[in-house]
């Protein structure tokens, strides 16, 4: 484990990223203004990082889309550097350094988002690299690409002057006071597999640096098999590809689930992805998009369930400034987020395929269970708690965790009639 990595994401990191709602068009005002909301509505329940997703060095980006083989910003020793017209307070070459002082200010995290590899731009004009006499081009793998982005090309870790270009990254982003950085185009990529040696590379990077950070790995799935390498090196890493507001994708994160389950731990977090709730979507290249998240509520609840349950990090990923009363109380479920903070020994009781339960235990000894009903009706769920492992004809107290209400004591199991796509969720003392 690098040294840095036992002083972060002690429990699930929590936060908001900004891809679900401005792809690569996120401007300082909407990062400042949902830090506000965040330091508002959100901190006294866990939530803290403010992340800044993909492109923010593009001066053009102007929706969810890439612009292929653009112009990006960048600093005299091949560094991409925020867009001073879509981040003032970066000018004169201050970087995200004063606008990660204001969300410090509001007693929260600042993050950024990375693609793996140097910028072409750099490559093709031979920039040099801080602390070493090796330039891009001596240092660039250019049949190493990412197959959705044009911005970078791999780096060839058997090169002289490749850990220093990545500790030059690192080293900068500790001057601004950067708290968590998600890389992507790294744990599954779709042509070459993970990259174990720029994975390698990075941690080395952030333990040189001297500040902790939480290393986050994109997209998924990272392979099941490198396990160990995952842990050894990040945080965090996603088990899927993008993750958005479909009831395919929410059903098929369950087997995801029980893959990994098992792996979490202090420090170490497979990532079920971000949170597609609330008002997504906010600059699609299509106005027939719709920009509110398309999950029922019944589905909502199911996803938070299991993201919980699980023990998965959570980042919300809309506009938080929008938020219905109905969104800011899901997310905002103290009893609900414990789990996710509180719990160990989480696992699938059973699945079926129309049917889950998963169970965990809290610190102070109490059991929680969720069950999930996958089916297209109502359905009656039950467990026995033999097969939660514990004591039959034992009375228990159960509380409903989404009513946040007692509701009796049972001695032989849980059944409970759930709507589709539902979820219900019990402590049981």
């Amino acid at each position: 484990m690098g040294t840095q990595m036992t002083k972060v994401a002690v429990t699930p990191p929590m936060g908001w990223n900004s891809w679900d709602c401005y792809g690569a068009s996120v401007n300082e005002e909407e990062i400042r203004g949902n830090a506000e909301y965040m330091a508002t509505h959100l901190k006294q329940y866990g939530w803290e990082y403010v992340v800044v997703d993909i492109q923010w060095y593009e001066p053009g980006a102007y929706s969810h889309e890439y612009r292929s083989f653009t112009e990006l910003e960048m600093d005299e020793y091949s560094r991409l550097m925020p867009a001073v017209n879509r981040f003032p307070s970066a000018q004169d070459g201050k970087g995200f350094k004063p606008l990660s002082d204001y969300v410090h200010d509001l007693g929260l995290k600042f993050g950024i988002h990375i693609m793996r590899g140097i910028p072409r731009q750099a490559v093709h004009r031979n920039t040099p690299i801080l602390g070493t006499t090796v330039t891009t081009r001596q240092i660039a793998h250019p049949n190493s690409i990412c197959p959705w982005n044009t911005d970078m090309y791999g780096v060839d870790c058997t090169k002289e002057g490749a850990q220093q270009y990545y500790n030059s990254l690192f080293e900068l982003y500790a001057q601004w006071g950067v708290d968590f950085v998600k890389v992507d185009d790294i744990a599954a990529s779709r042509l070459y597999g993970i990259h174990d040696q720029e994975i390698q590379m990075i941690r080395k990077a952030i333990d040189h640096c001297g500040r902790p950070m939480v290393l986050s790995l994109s997209p998924g799935p990272a392979p099941r098999e490198e396990a160990e390498l995952l842990t050894e090196n990040a945080n965090m890493w996603r088990m899927t590809d993008d993750f958005w507001d479909s009831w395919r994708l929410l059903a098929d994160m369950f087997e995801r689930c029980e893959k990994w389950e098992g792996i979490s731990g202090e420090g170490n977090w497979p990532d079920c992805d971000m949170l597609p709730l609330g008002n997504i979507r906010v600059r699609t290249h299509s106005d027939h998009e719709p920009k509110w998240s398309q999950f029922t509520q019944d589905e909502q609840v199911t996803m938070m369930t299991l993201w919980s349950i699980f023990r998965s990090p959570l980042f919300f990923g809309g506009e938080l400034r929008n938020n219905d009363e109905w969104t800011l109380q899901l997310i905002t479920n103290p009893e609900v987020i414990r789990v996710t903070t509180h719990s160990q020994k989480n696992k699938q009781v059973y699945r079926t395929d129309s049917q889950a339960v998963w169970t965990a235990m809290d610190e102070d000894g109490s059991i929680y269970v969720a069950m999930f009903n996958l089916s297209e009706q109502k359905e009656q769920v039950k467990v026995s708690f033999s097969e939660l492992g514990l004591a039959e004809h034992t009375n228990y107290a159960v509380r409903d965790l989404w009513l946040r209400e007692d509701v009796g004591t049972k001695s032989e199991g849980l059944q409970v009639e759930l709507a589709a796509h539902g979820a219900g969720f019990f402590k049981l003392t």
